[in-house]
């Protein structure tokens, strides 16, 4: 990446992001079912030379155990190396992964939440080694993806062995490929 194409830090002024739910597994590599959480801080768009491109930081796979998604102030997740467990990239023109990521959950108001992500490790040479933003996120459901949940109603009964389900309600969009529950 050339100077003039560089993404600076005073550069990523953060929006309003979103808060998800996955429930998921994967029984061909092991992995048994698990509730993790992921987020997206959207940053606006950067302009360049070559073009403008939208900027955002997503982390994933986030381990965090709580026992309802209405509970999360407090929590907080570390992960030293990349995918062990969680996985942190920014958007900017491609995916740039980062080795080392922590998000703290600061405050819940409803289905708002106020996080803290501090992200290091540049691994693909974006060329800002590290990074730490304050932003409001709005939870917007938990995605079932799991074998045997081959009705909404199972896909609920499912997500209440990880958390509690009684404030989540099926989401109506045809659309989406499985079944989705979002804050009633």
């Amino acid at each position: 990446m050339t100077d003039d194409d560089a993404l600076h830090a005073e550069e990523l002024v953060p929006g309003e992001g979103e808060w998800q739910g996955l429930l998921f597994e994967n029984p061909t590599l092991g992995l048994k079912p698990a509730l993790t959480w992921g987020l997206r801080i959207p940053f606006g768009t950067v302009d360049r030379d070559r073009g403008d491109t939208p900027v955002s930081l997503d982390v994933e796979w986030l381990p965090l155990a709580v026992p309802d998604w209405r509970s999360l102030t407090g929590g907080r997740v570390t992960s030293t190396e990349f995918a062990e467990p969680a996985e942190a990239s920014l958007y900017y023109f491609a995916h740039h992964r980062y080795r080392a990521v922590e998000v703290r959950v600061l405050a819940q108001e409803g289905t708002r939440l106020r996080v803290r992500v501090a992200i290091s490790g540049d691994l693909d040479g974006l060329g800002v080694e590290s990074f730490a933003v304050e932003a409001w996120v709005r939870f917007t459901g938990i995605v079932v993806s799991l074998r045997d949940t081959g009705s909404t109603a199972r896909a609920l009964e499912r997500l209440g062995e990880f958390t509690a389900t009684d404030a989540l309600v099926p989401d109506g969009d045809a659309a989406h490929p499985f079944p989705r529950f979002v804050p009633a």
